[in-house]
């Protein structure tokens, strides 16, 4: 799909001197779409084309990949909210959709960034004293020791059994040489701008803690004043939507909808972003 969906490529600086690429298509008012953690630019495209034909689609690949620079060495969601400045200013858009950490980033930049109009943030996870935290903490430090062992269809196969309690039942030994032969196909067929999942597993890591440092920031989300749509799927775990209900709960101007039969995957290509296109294209045209 991303391969064959036309766009064009284009980059700006952040202020750090960081290069961030993204690919725009379609007319009409701008929004920015920010992918989630294991996943870039190309992940979104079926998303940008179900609203290129109302939207002008700006898509980044944000900071760590593809045609992006590297985290740096001082990477924090601060970083993130000035690669989004950037965006907003060269293509003068006012509308952010995130997914994931995505989400989060493009809710937390709302705080500093009257130039966001509207927000819609599907399933943001911001650590806010939810059941199962500690759990999650200690995913990130064994994805922290794979990455840091190079082992990363190991820490593909813990990251998905944390997320996908059907896989949980297969033993490492069938699922990690199977994860292992899915990446080296992935890596043999990727094309033109994209950027194999090989790739794309390290970056989690240090977002993963960004995302951690959220813990005990709730309060600062009620100085938003853009218009916030959230969005989850009534398919995704009790600690993204414990995320959600505690956002909810703080934002001054923000709709609550879920989403029937999706998942926390859903808003990619390999997911079902037609029922998300749907709702942010009613948001935005204020129906």
């Amino acid at each position: 799909m991303s391969s064959k969906q036309k766009y064009t490529k284009c980059f700006v600086t952040s202020e750090d001197g960081t290069i961030v690429g993204y690919r725009q298509m379609g007319s009409g008012p701008g929004i920015i779409l920010l992918h989630g953690g294991v996943n870039a630019s190309q992940n979104l495209m079926k998303m940008g084309k179900l609203l290129s034909d109302e939207f002008t689609v700006y898509i980044p690949d944000r900071r760590g990949r593809g045609m992006s620079g590297p985290f740096g060495s001082d990477y924090s969601i601060e970083k993130e909210d000035q690669d989004l400045n950037i965006l907003l200013n060269k293509t003068g858009a006012h509308y952010v959709f995130g997914t994931a950490d995505g989400a989060l980033f493009a809710l937390h930049a709302a705080i500093s960034l009257p130039s966001i109009h509207k927000v819609i943030a599907y399933e943001p996870l911001i650590f806010a004293g939810q059941p199962g935290l500690d759990e999650f903490k200690v995913t990130i430090k064994h994805l922290d020791k794979n990455i840091a062992d190079n082992n990363i269809a190991k820490a593909t196969v813990e990251i998905t059994k944390d997320s996908a309690a059907p896989v949980r039942a297969i033993p490492d030994l069938v699922l990690v040489p199977l994860v292992k032969l899915i990446l080296w196909i992935n890596q043999r067929n990727v094309k033109g701008d994209e950027v194999p999942y090989q790739d794309l597993i390290p970056v989690l890591g240090p977002e993963l803690h960004v995302v951690e440092k959220t813990e005990g920031t709730i309060d600062e989300y009620k100085a938003i004043s853009a218009k916030v749509l959230l969005l989850e799927g009534s398919k995704t775990q009790s600690l993204l939507k414990d995320s959600m209900t505690q956002l909810y709960n703080v934002l001054p101007c923000s709709d609550l909808v879920e989403l029937k039969c999706l998942n926390h995957d859903s808003a990619q290509d390999y997911g079902k972003p037609e029922p998300i296109a749907n709702e942010i294209k009613r948001f935005l045209k204020g129906k």
